[in-house]
Formats: structure tokens, C-alpha cells, sequence
């Protein structure tokens, strides 16, 4: 499927904030609405966006109708997903996309946004951006920020990365798809989850532990998704648990383990996920990726 890319955003367009999954407040994203309002943009969102029901932000039918607002408003030229957390997994077959996909726009974020860059690549054939969130802002690096503005306006990302001792070398080229590992195991099986034949597959993680990583990443292999690839990324593997037998493995080993007897490139130690430095990538776009003594990954134009 040929991906289309959602316009360029120009100075004064609009981006609107919305919350799919865990409950925020305002306090927690005002210094990133001031910091997308001085880089150029205008930012809506309504008092929905505060809602709370136990952990969300509202019930499964608030948060999906405020999401359809923002999908069906023109004006809005961008939505960013304010925090992640767990719940867009509960609304994404509540959504009509029919407008969006008439006027596609840009939808950021990543974690639980997974759902939705899965489902909208593969179903529509548009492009998403996994990238930084507002209720991130504030700890993120200027490289991480710098580029996810430099995306929206246009821009194509363009890496070169230091090696990494698990890395298997080679070239390899197809769709990016994928974000985080545990968002995805739940997709298995859903119209949300990826078509991986040729694709280069993109994973990080936070909080898990080590023996469900190994769990995961085999039902990944059983279900035949990690046998095709082109290439596989990964990111931020961040804050493992253990249990007092240890498992015996690093989460990058025991994903290194899973894709042994394949023979396409591997890159580890991507600065993308639940770090600091989360650059931006464009999910559903043609990459290329070269990894030897160093590792280049760049987005095709």
C-alpha cells in the first residue's frame, strides 16, 4: 500500500490536544501549549479533554466522541495525544475515520498511540508520527522536540547512531511499523495489527518484566510476524522488572534470542520510546536502514 503522507503544517495552523487513554490535567500540560503556541501553532482542546472516569479521561464513549471531534474538524491540522497511559485500545473501533481519511492530519504521539498508528497505517494507508508528548515536554531534549516540530513542518528524519554490541548487520528497506511492544502484542490478531511481510518493525518498551518481554516476543514469532521483516529497530527498553529467580537475559537479549535464525538487519539502542530523547518517526513510511560499524536510518522523500 502506497502511504500518504497528512500536509505540511504552516505557521498558524491549528493543532488540537486530546486525551485517549489516561486522565491529565491542565497543570501537567501547560508549559508544552505554550511551547507549541510559540513555535507557531495554535492549540483548541475543551474542557472534555479533563474529563475523569477512575483512571481515564473520561468513559469509553467521552473519549472516543471527543477524538471524532477533532478527527472531523478541518480546522485542525494536527492532533497531538496528550500523555498515554492504557485505554485507546478501548475506543479505536468507536472511531469513523471517513472524514479523516478525506482530509487526513497529522496524529502524534506514541505508548498507547500504538493503536492508533497501527490501525491507520494499515487500514487507510495514512501516515502517523511516534513521537514526544505534551505531558513530556518538559524532560524531553531539544533533539527530540526540535524534530518532532521539524516533521510536522515537513521534514524527513535522517539518523546515524553509534553500534551496539547485539546489532546484526546488513541493509534493509520496507514500511516502519510497530511502537510499543506490549501495545502491539494486544493488537495481535485485530485488524489493528500490522501486515509485517517486508516491513521494518520498530519496538520499545517501559515497566515490563523480563519473562513477559520473552512471552511477548514469542507469540510474535508464533504468529509468524517477526519471520519476514526487512529489519528490525529497537528502542527504549526502559526500567526492566525481575523476579527474585532472575530470568537471565536483558530485554535486549531475549529480543535478540527471538529473531536469531532470521537473517535481516537489527539495530538496538534507537533513541526512541520512554526516554528522554524520543525522535520522532514517521509510522507507515518508506525507510531504509544500514547497520555495520555504525547505523544509519533515514526516511525516503
Amino acid at each position: 500500500m502506497n502511504v500518504k503522507r497528512p500536509p505540511s503544517l504552516k505557521k498558524g495552523d491549528t493543532i488540537g490536544m486530546v486525551a485517549p487513554a489516561r486522565k491529565i490535567t491542565f497543570r501537567e500540560i501547560e508549559k508544552a501549549i505554550s511551547l507549541i503556541k510559540s513555535v507557531g501553532f495554535q492549540v483548541i482542546y475543551r474542557d472534555e479533554l479533563f474529563a475523569a472516569s477512575d483512571q481515564f479521561s473520561g468513559n469509553d464513549n467521552q473519549r472516543a466522541a471527543y477524538f471524532q471531534s477533532l478527527l472531523d474538524d478541518n480546522l485542525v491540522k494536527a492532533i497531538f495525544a496528550a500523555r498515554g497511559g492504557y485505554g485507546s485500545v478501548r475506543i479505536i473501533d468507536k472511531l469513523d475515520f471517513s472524514r479523516f481519511v478525506e482530509n487526513p492530519k497529522w496524529i502524534i504521539g506514541y505508548s498507547d498511540m500504538t493503536v492508533f498508528h497501527n490501525h491507520i497505517n494499515r487500514n487507510f494507508g495514512i501516515g502517523t508520527l511516534h513521537a514526544t508528548m505534551p505531558v513530556n515536554f518538559a524532560g524531553n531534549t531539544d533533539e527530540a522536540l526540535n524534530g518532532l516540530f521539524e516533521v510536522l513542518k515537513g521534514g524527513f528524519p535522517d539518523y546515524s547512531l553509534p553500534g551496539h554490541p547485539l546489532n546484526r548487520q546488513g541493509r534493509g528497506s520496507g514500511i516502519l511499523a510497530g511502537g510499543n511492544l506490549s501495545v502491539l502484542y494486544s493488537l495481535c490478531g485485530s485488524v489493528s495489527f500490522p501486515e509485517t511481510e517486508g516491513k521494518i518493525l520498530f519496538l520499545e518498551d517501559l515497566d515490563e518484566y523480563l519473562y513477559h518481554i520473552d512471552r511477548m516476543m514469542t507469540a510474535l514469532k508464533r504468529a509468524g510476524a517477526l519471520k519476514t521483516l526487512s529489519g528490525l529497530i529497537v528502542g527504549g527498553m526502559t526500567e526492566m522488572n525481575d523476579n527474585e529467580v532472575p530470568f537471565g537475559k536483558t530485554a535486549e537479549e531475549i529480543i535478540r534470542e527471538a529473531v536469531d535464525e532470521y537473517d535481516y538487519p537489527v539495530c538496538f539502542g534507537f533513541p526512541a520510546g520512554h526516554i528522554q530523547d524520543n525522535r520522532p518517526l514517521i509510522m507507515g513510511a518508506e525507510v531504509e536502514m544500514e547497520v555495520g560499524e555504525k547505523v544509519k536510518v533515514g526516511f525516503l522523500k
